[in-house]
């Protein structure tokens, strides 16, 4: 499916002429800033990209759902979508920049004070100040129960002590979401997690240095350390106990999404790529793009981009409709990376030895996909929320329950008659 700054019709149902815009925005964006760097950041992966954050920042992109007063697009999820999904068909690793300070940034509209919003998010619009949230552990991993990162109250401070591990963003961020236990040995930690604000220049605070990973070279993600950091109460995002809500909320409705349209760019990418190659490797006479055996292989990719594609924005466009659809987000996520992996796996098959050759682009596709499965909950967990909604035992709906909320950005209008 060739890259065209004209969404396909199968989104009609989902876009308003201002998200077919910012679409076009983005391919725009993507063809003069971002294509230009992708071999650079390829070629160092022990680097981390600094002039794309600020370029989008410049744009207003991470403020793509704060709402109108405190600087933002208020423009929604699909919209969201839109800009990761882009982005991201160029380059997943500036489409992970982009959707890892989203998260925070979720978490920060539907917690915070009117106090915390008027401080940060007007900032964080403005492209001056970048977000990270750091939930995930050295041994717990993603398992927030497991949190072992301490916050003790210190009169009218809290003293945070632990360690984050995989965090997004977090050498490009000057302010983090931390949650942290804040009760003693034998609370469940559906009340025992505390979100906390922790700005960047705290003492105490320090990072790890940037290391190369698999793929997703020039994303930020790694380790933060707090030292015995004190930050006022004032800083408590939501109320005391509340940090398991903040973190889950956050990965379901923005964390998940945002992941699914990582792999969408990343899908989309690789059928693009396989269908260029089939097309130019000339065989028997002809092209490889003329063999039917081919043709089954590379229909069965298009096909599995088809159905991320919708459900995806499916998904988003409920969500911005206020809809409940905790479900449909987690099964979009699910999907959309266990179909973008399949299809990268028959990328590298169609594409026999070249794929194994150390300039073939392909391979970066194969290595950032590996990176959409952890995040926001693998696989296993996203069955395990899919089969209690089978069951009619699935946990509260997120997305309902902030449907009613002010924070919430505004719905977007129904989209135009096809």
């Amino acid at each position: 499916m060739p890259t065209t700054d004209t969404p396909p019709p199968a989104l009609r149902p989902y876009l308003t002429a201002a998200h077919e815009q910012l679409w076009a925005e983005a391919e725009e964006f993507a063809a003069d800033h971002v294509a230009r760097r992708v071999s650079r950041m390829e070629a160092a992966p022990r680097k981390l990209e600094r002039e794309l954050p600020r370029l989008m920042s410049a744009r207003g992109w991470f403020g793509v759902t704060i709402p109108e007063q405190y600087g933002g697009m208020a423009a929604g999820h699909v919209a969201k979508t839109v800009l990761i999904h882009r982005v991201g068909v160029v380059s997943a690793a500036v489409a992970a920049i982009l959707q890892a300070t989203l998260i925070p940034v979720g978490a920060l509209c539907h917690w915070g004070t009117v106090e915390q919003k008027q401080r940060w998010l007007p900032k964080v619009a403005g492209g001056t100040v970048l977000m990270s949230i750091a939930v995930t552990e050295p041994d717990a991993g993603g398992h927030i129960g497991g949190i072992q990162t301490v916050a003790e109250l210190a009169g009218d401070e809290w003293v945070i002590t632990g360690e984050k591990i995989h965090i997004g963003n977090v050498h490009l961020a000057g302010l983090h979401v931390v949650v942290a236990r804040t009760a003693p040995p034998g609370v469940s930690a559906s009340q025992a997690l505390t979100a906390f604000l922790v700005e960047n220049q705290r003492e105490g605070l320090g990072k790890g240095m940037h290391r190369a990973r698999l793929g997703l070279h020039g994303f930020s993600a790694g380790r933060l350390i707090l030292d015995r950091v004190r930050i006022p109460a004032a800083n408590v995002l939501g109320e005391v106990g509340q940090g398991m809500d903040v973190a889950q909320s956050a990965s379901v409705l923005y964390g998940r999404p945002n992941l699914t349209a990582v792999s969408l760019g990343i899908h989309e990418a690789l059928v693009e790529t396989t269908a260029q190659f089939l097309s130019s490797r000339p065989r028997y006479g002809g092209y490889l793009s003329e063999h039917p055996v081919i043709q089954d292989r590379l229909g069965e990719m298009q096909g599995r981009f088809q159905t991320a594609l919708t459900t995806a924005y499916g998904a988003v466009h409920l969500l911005d409709n206020r809809v409940a659809c905790d479900h449909l987000l987690v099964g979009a996520k699910l999907t959309g990376h266990q179909l973008a992996a399949q299809s990268a796996r028959d990328a590298m098959e169609l594409h026999g030895a070249r794929a194994l050759d150390g300039d073939c682009e392909l391979q970066r596709f194969f290595r950032d996909i590996q990176h959409t499965y952890s995040p926001a909950g693998t696989g296993e967990f996203q069955r395990i929320h899919l089969a209690r909604t089978a069951l009619g035992t699935g946990p509260r709906q997120w997305s309902e329950h902030f449907a009613s909320e002010a924070a919430w950005s505004q719905p977007t209008p129904d989209p135009a008659p096809a």
